[in-house]
Parts: C-alpha cells; structure tokens; sequence
C-alpha cells in the first residue's frame, strides 16, 4: 500500500513522457513530409491536449481524490441536517434532510421512510411520490426487514405506478437505531449507469452519519424524559410533606374549635386542588408568593400572632417563572426548625435582580443552625425533616436551571437564619395573559 502513490506518480511520468514522444516523432514527419504549417500546429496542440487531459483524468478519477471529494459531501450534508434530526424523524424533518441531500449529492430524487410509510421526497417525481403515503416498494420493506441495502438497477424494481415517471433506478439503505432499521434513505437516478460505487458509498456513509444523528435525538429525548421524570417525583415530594403537616394542624382545632377547623378545611380542600392543578409546570413569583400566604393561614391558625412576615418584592421580578413550590417550603421550614420557645418568630420574605441572577430570601430571626451542622443542612434527613425540603428545592433549581442555581444557607445559633434561593441564567417573564389565567385556574 505503500508503494501506491510512488507507482501512480512513474505511470503519470510515463504517460506524459510517452505522449510527448509521440507529439516529437509525430512533428518530425510532418515537417519532412513537408506537410502544411497549420497541420504541424494542429497536431502537435492536439497531442499536447491529449497529454495534459490524461494526466488531469488520471488525477481527478483517482480513488482518493474521489473519496476526500465524497467525504466532503457527506460531512457538508450531515452538518446541515443536524439540527433537524436532533429532533426525531418526522414528516418535516424528513423533508428538510431530503433537500439538502438533493442540493448537495448528484440524484435526480431523495426520500426518507419510516418504518412504515414516505416521511420526506424532494427532486423528480415530487408530483406523485407524496409523502404520507404508505411504503409500496418490496425492496424498501425486504432493506426494514433485513437491515441491508439493495441496488434496484429497473423502473419496475422501483415500484412507481406512474408511467410517466422519469425515475430509472435507485439505492435503498437502511437508517438505524441500536442496529435495527427503523428507516431508510433512497437515492434516485434517471438511468442505471449512475449506479456505480462511488453513488453506493455514497448513499452507506451518509446513512451511517444519519443513524447516528437519529440516536443522538433518541437520547437527547431520554434525557430529557428522565429530567422531567425526577422534577415530577420532586414536586410530588413536597406535596404530601405539607398535606400531613396542614392536616396534623387542622386536626389539633376540631375540637377546641370545630367552625375554625371546618373553615380551615374547606380552605385546604382548595389550596391543595391548586398545587395538583400546577403540577410540574413554571409559574409566576407572585402566585408562588400567593401559595406562601395561604400556607400562612394554617400555620397562624396553630400560633396565632407569634408568626410576623414581610414581603419585599422588586416589581420587576414578581413575573419571573420559576417551579412551584421553591418558596413555601423554606417557609414552612423557618416555622417549623426556627420558632422560639416563646415570643415571636419575624419571616422577611424577598426577592430581587442581581445583574443577571435572580435572588429569593427567606430570613428569619429564630433559633438558627449551629455552625457545624451548616455543611450538612441540605442532606436529606438531617434535622428531622428540615434537608427533606431543602434538598428538594436544591435538585428542583438545578434541574430547571442548571448547575449554577440552587439553595444557600448561612445561620448564627440563637440569631436566625437566611436560605438565599439563587436563580442562573435565563430570565423568562410571564406575559399579562399567563399571569390572568393562572389566576383563573388558581
């Protein structure tokens, strides 16, 4: 292998030399022949054509330089159709992927299959390849069938019922995932002789590059679905953490107080309906807000006027979106883990921009968190419950956010404690119209 190139180079050496031979001998008869003046030009220009176009032939029909060009086009198309497959395989995915295909490789036509029926056509015969339209060639179900590619060099192998139809011959490959064929891509010519191994390594190597995009999309989906998966069973963590805490309150006044507790009933029944309501979806700071204070109204039923709260809310973040229930559990936690033995517990509730970064205080002045016990507060179960919440607002923050968000604690023994819920990122604001609905559904 080599060898290769350095014998290449001696048979083009030798080609030119021979050629140039011949254009001398060739020139010397003539002029002994005493043969027109025009003559000898003509000749020995034709001749010298002859000589450069070979060696220019030799060059551009060489296998390597036919692969770097092939190589070249397959990257060009798969660069293009990323951002289309990243999204699965459609009807519209399908479609771009085929036109760029078209734009960039030498077919007469391109189409794109599931396993079942044409997603995408683009180049001769669009008129009457339809896409939506159910898989009619044998060829194409036998390459799903048996994940291998077929050459179909006759119309009549091609399947089209159009008689009209100018497609001659075609290269069926199959699109994979994890090794099975899920799909395939089908090069079409107007004649069998395009039908060579360069157009069949061509149609392979992007079908390869394809498959591998189309798996990337399945686990970009994975992903995701794991994602969302893990905020859903977080979000259904915290509800019943405050069901049974509400309850247990409630509880506590059926007896000294049966119409405080009916009361307070009926106004659970509609607040916990609401948290089912919003799920796992984004809502605006100022609902949040609102979860807080009806949060308050049980929790003040239990302890009267030893809870005093505040809110300091910049106007221009009480749209922002963020998780349901990031605040009310820092909230129930500061009642819960800060309230004094005697006299009364001070929440301050605030929110504010800091250049690009959302900040959301809960700061309380009851009985704090010894220092040493400061690193371990967002384990789940340390202090009785207390890393429960924390940690779940934690994992909530950065799922939706990203590594950078999450929950900050700092705390003095005896003096209180600040939990800072920071928010990196993108900003998103919800529009008048989200705000009324939500308000509508709460």
């Amino acid at each position: 292998m080599t060898n290769t190139p350095r014998k290449r180079i001696l048979f083009d050496s030798m080609l030119l030399f021979t050629v140039t031979v011949l254009a001398v001998v060739t020139g010397y008869v003539l002029v002994v022949s005493d043969a027109p003046r025009w003559v000898l030009i003509a000749s020995l220009t034709g001749l010298a054509v002859v000589a450069v176009g070979s060696v220019i032939a030799r060059f551009v029909s060489r296998p390597d330089h036919l692969r770097a060009i092939q190589s070249e086009q397959i990257l060009s198309i798969a660069n293009e159709s990323l951002a289309y497959l990243r999204r699965g395989l459609d009807f519209e995915t399908a479609d771009a992927v085929c036109r760029i295909i078209l734009k960039e490789a030498e077919v007469a036509a391109v189409a794109i299959t599931n396993g079942e029926r044409i997603l995408g056509f683009a180049g001769i015969g669009e008129g009457h390849h339809a896409p939506g339209g159910p898989i009619l060639t044998r060829a194409t179900r036998e390459t799903l069938r048996d994940n291998e590619h077929r050459i179909l060099p006759t119309k009549e192998e091609i399947g089209c019922s159009d008689p009209g139809c100018m497609l001659r011959a075609a290269i069926v490959v199959p699109l994979e995932k994890r090794d099975k064929a899920v799909g395939t891509l089908k090069f079409y010519y107007t004649t069998p002789r395009m039908l060579n191994e360069t157009q069949i390594a061509m149609a392979q190597g992007l079908a390869q590059l394809l498959s591998t995009q189309l798996e990337l999309s399945e686990l970009d989906r994975q992903t995701e679905l794991a994602t969302r998966m893990e905020l859903k069973a977080l979000q259904a963590q915290i509800n019943p953490h405050f069901l049974f805490n509400t309850i247990n309150t409630i509880a506590m006044l059926i007896r000294t107080e049966p119409d405080r507790a009916r009361e307070l009933l009926r106004e659970f029944a509609s607040f916990y309906r609401m948290t089912l309501e919003t799920g796992d979806q984004l809502i605006a700071l100022d609902r949040e807000f609102g979860y807080v204070r009806s949060y308050l109204v049980f929790e003040r039923a239990r302890f009267g006027e030893r809870i005093h709260v505040t809110e300091d809310v910049a106007p221009d973040v009480a749209d922002v979106e963020l998780p349901a229930f990031v605040v009310q559990p820092l909230v129930e936690n500061a009642v819960k883990h800060g309230m004094p033995a005697e006299g009364v517990l001070h929440i301050r509730l605030a929110a504010m921009r800091d250049a690009d970064e959302l900040l959301i205080e809960v700061a309380d002045d009851g009985v704090g968190i010894h220092e040493q016990d400061l690193p371990r507060v967002l384990e789940p179960g340390f202090g009785k419950g207390l890393g429960i919440a924390l940690k779940n607002v934690d994992d909530r923050l950065k799922g939706y956010f990203g590594s950078e968000s999450g929950v900050e604690i700092s705390s003095k023994l005896g003096r209180g404690t600040v939990v800072r819920l920071r928010i990196c990122g993108e900003i998103t604001h919800m529009n008048l119209g989200d705000r009324d609905a939500q308000s509508v559904s709460g």
